[in-house]
């Protein structure tokens, strides 16, 4: 689970295994595996920065795993 940021300022978590991706437009839009498309404050660097922290953590990626 990652926590991200709505633009309106609003925190939530969001399953990160739901991520189909993420793109820049110039707002960053997050589209889940079920279609449905998120705008968060985040870029999708930071996205992506915390999803693959959340991997790490439940061992998917290896320590030190760069993008």
């Amino acid at each position: 689970m990652i926590r991200l940021t709505r633009l309106d300022g609003e925190d939530f978590i969001l399953n990160a295994d739901l991520i189909k991706y993420v793109e820049h437009r110039p707002d960053t839009f997050i589209t889940l595996t079920s279609n449905d498309r998120i705008v968060v404050a985040e870029s999708p660097e930071e996205v992506l920065q915390k999803a693959m922290e959340y991997h790490r953590h439940k061992r998917l990626l290896p320590d030190g795993y760069t993008s």
